[in-house]
Formats: C-alpha cells, sequence, structure tokens
C-alpha cells in the first residue's frame, strides 16, 4: 500500500505565515493594553473567527452589507494590531483609546458573530418567502354575437304507410283468429311480425287494417 505524499502548496504556507503572524500581533496587542494570560490569546482568536464568519457569509450568502461590514471590521482590527505592534505605538504606555478599544472587542465580536448566524440572507429569504405566483389572465369575453331569430324546421312529412297486399291481410287476420282463440287475447305487433315473417312498418300497417 501506497503512502500518500503531501505536496508543499505555497498559497498554503503563506496562509500559515500570515495567519501567526497576525494572531501574535494581536496577541501582543491585547497583553499591551492589559489583557494577561488567557485573555490575550482569546483576543486574536475572537479576530479570526469573526473574519472567518464574515467571509463564509459572502461566499455562501452573496454579498451583503452586513457581512461587508462585520469583514471590514475584523480586517481592521487585524491589519491595526500588525501596524501597532511595528512600532507605531509605544506598547510599554498603550493610548486609552486602545484600552477601551481592547475592552470593548469581546461585546462587539459577540454582536457580529450573532448576526452573522443568525440573520438569514437573501437565498433563505427566497426560499422561506416564495415570490407569489402570477395572476392568470382572464379570459377575455367573446364578442357579443346577434341572437338570431329562431326558425322552426318544416315539419316532415308522415311517413307513408306500406302497400299491403289483400291476400297478406286475409292471412293475418286468419292468425288473429287463430291466436284470438287460443290465447284469449288480441295479437300484437311483434307476434304477427314473427308469424308472418314481414318488416316491422309492414307489420304496423296490417295490425292497423286488422283493428
Amino acid at each position: 500500500m501506497s503512502r500518500p505524499t503531501i505536496r508543499m502548496d505555497a498559497v498554503l504556507v503563506q496562509a500559515v505565515i500570515a495567519g501567526a503572524l497576525s494572531f501574535a500581533h494581536l496577541h501582543d496587542l491585547a497583553a499591551a493594553a492589559g489583557q494577561t494570560g488567557w485573555k490575550a490569546w482569546a483576543y486574536p482568536i475572537s479576530v479570526d473567527l469573526l473574519l472567518v464568519a464574515a467571509w463564509r457569509r459572502l461566499r455562501n450568502g452573496g454579498a451583503s452589507r452586513l457581512a461587508w461590514s462585520w469583514f471590514l471590521i475584523a480586517l481592521v482590527a487585524s491589519l491595526g494590531a500588525n501596524v501597532a505592534t511595528a512600532g507605531f505605538l509605544d506598547l510599554a504606555n498603550p493610548p486609552a483609546w486602545l484600552r477601551f478599544g481592547v475592552a470593548g472587542w469581546p461585546a462587539l465580536a459577540f454582536l457580529g458573530g450573532t448576526l452573522l448566524a443568525h440573520t438569514p440572507n437573501a437565498a433563505e429569504e427566497r426560499e422561506t418567502n416564495p415570490p407569489a405566483p402570477a395572476a392568470a389572465p382572464l379570459p377575455a369575453e367573446p364578442d357579443p354575437v346577434p341572437a338570431l331569430a329562431a326558425e322552426e324546421p318544416p315539419a316532415l312529412p308522415a311517413p307513408a304507410s306500406p302497400p299491403v297486399p289483400a291476400a297478406l291481410v286475409d292471412h293475418a287476420r286468419k292468425l288473429a283468429t287463430d291466436h284470438q282463440a287460443r290465447t284469449g287475447n288480441p295479437i300484437d305487433t311483434d307476434i304477427l311480425r314473427a308469424r308472418l315473417g314481414v318488416p316491422a312498418p309492414m307489420a304496423e300497417a296490417i295490425a292497423a287494417q286488422l283493428t
């Protein structure tokens, strides 16, 4: 099994060096302002965490005034410590404004971290409050059509009864008489049509002549 190789990245090395120097400068500035022991080490951690939180907010939620404001505040705090420890301030006798700023930084950093963590960004607001769908356009009203005078359809002439041969009528009469004698009921059109084997219109015409 081959052992993984570690490739040295110049950008990563530069970032580690810059972070270590900035961390040390923030520690020295806090110690010069009267913050001793673990408190002096907590200041650079607080500044760097606020800087990272603001940068992540810019990366994930897009540019916003809130993220840019706290990013610049943390960046000024980090750059200010680097400049102040380069001999521009007498750290043996720090000015009152430096002590005031260092003492008030924890509350300021807590406020910035809370706002960055709990204020929704633009993407989250769009997901929480999606835009209302546009109202569908109302269908156009049809142009009024002038009412046409109702015309009654012409009456169709009644269908003429098919001609029935007299011999077929006589035969149907015999069948009707036989059916009446056997059943006691007059013969109907369906039975007559079945016995004669004729179409329904002719059977109706024959039944009409039997009555």
